[in-house]
């Protein structure tokens, strides 16, 4: 019997039944060991010994595949085909030989590109060793990794308070995000105008010509910059003769683009399916690992963290005969194509994204994939098969045309196309790039069609129209457009790319709006602290250095640890040179760089920086608990405050309370002063003064510039009694409350859909949303009811299930709750992914299943020896106990090892996503 380790679950038991019984399979279900989340889990001054950690959940997995192993006759590594596969192969290879289970059994590893029985059986009869090379690479990653986030982090947290976590990725992706949006802030638009004239042929036939030269000179996009000269140009060519002076017609051919790569994968499914990247992902890793067709699990494609373009020679030919049967012999073009990257330090270590097998069309499978799995299966498949089709010929007619009027000539220009075959657009048409602004014009040029037009005949004029324009600052990144802009510098790898946009989410350093990322208040900060502190460590250049030595170290061009000793050397260094830096220090360099924003100039000409309500103090970001807000140097004497909106700007309520709170009214019940504030936390009003007296914020939707009296008492009024339950005799309330507005009944809550409804709901509509909600497993004294039951639990036992909570969906076993990522659909949530989250969730609150509690009682694993190989450079020195180290000055701590932060400080990628 053999024994075959891979990392997930799902493509475990598709393997299974391609090897048959001889063979055993088994999932580590990802990382089984990582570096523990504390000070000292890579020590440079002991050579960058790294200390490993096995997970408290995969203890269990590991002994089952340690006592599959002891009988087995041969160990076969089957994990995924990229470094952070190598790492994993490399990671249970490391402890099966700690518990002494290997012995003189051969091991092997082996690599597959495509989860298919060919491809399986193929990869089984070519074994090969672990690549060390790879692991190396995955090393120094993970500790670059390490040492940045988990030194760069605490300097946060001490010199800028509300900011959670730098990373070394992280905080170059989030750079761009904030530069992007500094451009459309500086950015000033300039007016231009472009004339065009409706024409009309002897036959009838109309077309519009657009101005490119008058009176001798050649028209560009901002020749034209003031209303006054387009009006005199179409007076003129409103009174012009107009002759055709030459036509062109010129065939063009355009090429397909290459097959997908990871990016180009997130990038079309965003703009042509609205996935998010994680969400892309997500779906292809199932298409990857195996879907049940017909009765047979077979996966569907390539493995999809790959920047290669190429595909296989056997797949290009079976591509060729797909589209021979699929479109015609035409649209097979004489030669195979191959293609080339783009991408800065691609790899190219893998094929492009690709189905497995072509003559498995999207409408055959249709029927056994969910909705998503169809139409991102569907567009994988067709721009392949579009990148191997022949090019579409296209007709490109250019007239040129001449006015003459009032003594002067113009020139105008129509132009069209025609598509005469259209070769693998038959099949895909590409998505446009949401990155790149479209100049004014461009694609009414591209898609009109001309009738027509014969040399030297006269045309007809119907109109001639003048057009302003102004000029547009460049677009907000979108998940996809920012991934392309990282691919295109070099910053990060396909693996990571999602997960670094989740964790820019989760940290509330962004935003999405639209599909467009907004950079938040704390993300600038953040940056702009990052910039005038670490900015060499924040640049592209150096980041994407970085990669390019981690691909030399995959190649076997340098040795890991030398790359970590140049860094580390300059690194800490710098870290330890901010030791003295000051809070105080760090506002002054903010309100320099961020002052723009934060103080806009005023319309009177005073100075913006002057405090509006005392008049004597200076206005500078302050920081607080609660992260960054603008307030007056004389508190606490003056008490202004100004909360930072998501682009710096005061927001419209810090505006109207320039000169402090603004009256409403009187109350007439009490007779005390309704007031509209600004606070830290948004605009509210407040009845009466002190620490007694009434608040409330403004609900979603309120304006400031429309709130009176009447709106303001509606809202302290809150929560309003509807009447009391028929059945159960107690109140039943509705609210305006941190998730919006609600009912409340002994103790269950019950979401209302808009603010009215907490002032017009009456009892009979309560009571029925109060049934409703409690069908449904009402939040409250119960438990909420299951959405959807995935299955049962490898190591807790019990059924997983998925729930909606009052904090959002999430999944439960026994005890365990794990809320979904904000990307995640709850409907879209596998049995695999549910348990890892609920696994990560356990070790967090030391929470577990009978068979967890179980473990519990036996002595705690021994931690795993640094990675032993052959060369000298790769022997750590033996763990010391941490307890026994002898204590040293907060400065030399912070130069010389990582502080003790939490594990979410660094680029960690979870085990799926890699």
């Amino acid at each position: 019997m053999d024994v075959v380790i891979v990392e997930s679950p799902a493509k475990a038991k598709t393997i299974n039944k391609y090897l048959g019984g001889n063979f055993q399979v088994l999932a580590s279900y990802g990382h089984v060991r990582d570096l523990p989340a504390k000070d000292g889990s890579v020590r440079p001054d002991e050579d960058f010994a790294m200390d490993w950690e096995v997970a408290k959940l995969s203890q269990k997995r590991l002994n089952e595949i340690a006592q599959a192993v002891k009988k087995a006759d041969r160990v076969v590594l089957a994990t995924d085909p990229d470094r952070e596969g190598e790492a994993i192969s490399w990671h249970v290879l490391e402890v099966l030989r700690q518990k002494k289970v290997i012995g003189t059994k051969p091991v092997s590893r082996v690599v597959f590109n495509a989860i298919t029985k060919k491809a399986v059986l193929d990869a089984m009869a070519n074994p090969r060793q672990i690549d060390e090379p790879l692991v190396d690479a995955y090393l120094a990653r993970r500790a670059l990794d390490y040492l940045v986030g988990f030194t760069l982090s605490p300097v946060l947290w001490r010199k800028l308070p509300g900011a959670r976590s730098a990373g070394r990725v992280q905080s170059v992706a989030l750079r761009l995000v904030c530069d992007r949006e500094a451009e459309i802030e500086v950015f000033k638009p300039q007016e231009y105008w472009q004339l065009s004239a409706l024409l009309a042929t002897p036959r009838g036939d109309e077309f519009r010509a657009r101005l490119t030269a008058f009176a001798g000179d050649k028209l560009q996009k901002m020749s034209i910059g003031d209303e006054a000269r387009a009006t005199l140009m179409r007076t003129m060519l409103e009174g012009a003769t107009y002759r055709v002076d030459s036509i062109e017609a010129k065939p063009t051919r355009r090429n397909p683009g290459p097959p997908f790569t990871t990016s180009t994968l997130q990038q079309a499914a965003s703009a042509k399916l609205g996935f998010s990247a994680s969400r892309t992902m997500q779906v292809a890793q199932r298409l990857y690992e195996g879907i049940d067709v017909g009765g047979e699990t077979v996966g569907l494609i390539t493995y999809m963290r790959t920047d290669g373009v190429q595909i296989a020679p056997e797949a290009i030919e079976s591509a060729r005969q797909a589209i021979a049967t699929t479109f015609g012999p035409r649209y097979v073009p004489d030669k195979p194509r191959f293609y080339a990257t783009k991408a800065k330090n691609a790899q190219e270590a893998h094929e492009a994204i690709r189905p497995t097998e072509f003559s498995r069309q999207p409408k055959d499978v249709e029927r056994f994939l969910d909705r998503d799995q169809a139409r991102l299966y569907d567009l994988i498949w067709k721009r392949t098969i579009a990148s191997q089709m022949s090019a579409a010929e296209i007709e490109r007619t250019t007239a040129e045309i001449v006015a003459e009027g009032d003594g002067k000539t113009a020139r105008l220009r129509a132009t069209g196309s025609v598509i005469k075959f259209d070769g693998f657009i038959g099949a895909y048409v590409e998505h446009r790039d949401d990155s790149v602004a479209p100049a004014a014009g461009e694609d009414d040029d591209e898609s009109a069609r001309l009738p027509e037009i014969r040399s030297a005949e006269d045309l007809a004029r119907r109109a001639v129209d003048a057009s302003q324009h102004f000029t547009e600052p460049p677009p907000r990144y979108s998940e996809a457009s920012l991934i392309k802009k990282m691919e295109e510098l070099g910053i990060g790898r396909p693996s990571t790319y999602a997960a670094t946009l989740q964790t820019l989410e989760d940290r509330d350093y962004i935003v999405q709006d639209k599909r467009k990322l907004l950079p938040q208040a704390k993300g600038r900060l953040v940056t702009a602290f990052l910039h005038n502190f670490f900015e060499r460590y924040v640049e592209y250049d150096f980041t994407a250095g970085l990669e390019e030595k981690l691909d030399r170290i995959s190649a076997g061009e340098l040795a890991w640890k030398d790359v970590l000793r140049e860094f580390w050397l300059d690194f800490s260094s710098h870290v330890d040179g901010t030791k003295e830096l000051r809070v105080s220090n760090v506002l002054d360099a903010l309100n320099v760089e961020l002052g723009p924003l934060v103080f806009p100039a005023r319309e009177d000409g005073t100075d913006p920086r002057a405090c509006p309500r005392c008049g004597e103090g200076q206005l500078s970001l302050k920081l607080g608990k609660f992260g960054a807000f603008v307030g007056c140097s004389n508190y606490p004497d003056c008490g202004f405050t100004r909360q930072l909106g998501t682009s710096f700007s005061a927001d419209a309520a810090g505006d109207d309370q320039a000169d402090g709170p603004k009256e409403l009214g009187a109350d007439p019940a009490t007779e005390e002063m309704v007031t509209l504030r600004s606070g830290r936390f948004g605009p509210y009003v407040q009845r009466g003064e002190g620490k007694e007296a009434k608040r409330s914020s403004l609900p979603k939707g309120w304006e400031v510039a429309d709130m009176d009296l009447e709106k303001a008492l509606r809202l302290l009024s809150l929560p309003r009694e509807v009447g009391l339950h028929p059945e159960s005799g107690k109140p039943i309330l509705a609210g305006l409350g941190r998730y919006g507005p609600f009912l409340q009944h002994d103790g269950m809550y019950a979401n209302l859909e808009t603010i009215q409804d907490v002032f017009e709901v009456g009892l009979n509509r309560a009571v029925t949303v109060i049934a409703e909600k409690k069908e449904k497993g009402g939040r409250g004294r119960g438990t909420p009811a299951a959405l959807a039951t995935l299955g049962e639990h490898p190591d807790f036992g019990g059924q997983i299930t998925v729930r909606d909570g009052r904090f959002g969906p999430y999944v439960n076993v026994g005890k365990i709750n794990a809320t979904l990522p904000k990307s995640k659909d709850p409907a879209s949530v596998t049995l695999a992914e549910a348990i890892v989250l609920l696994n990560e969730r356990a070790e967090k609150t030391g929470k577990g299943g009978p068979a967890k509690k179980a473990a519990a009682k036996k002595p705690a694993a021994k931690k795993a020896p640094a990675k032993k190989a052959a060369a000298t450079d790769r022997k750590a020195p033996a763990k010391k106990a941490a307890a026994k180290a002898p204590a040293k000055s907060a400065a030399k701590t912070a130069a010389k090892k990582p502080a003790k932060v939490a594990a979410s400080g660094g680029d960690t990628v979870p085990w799926d996503a890699d």
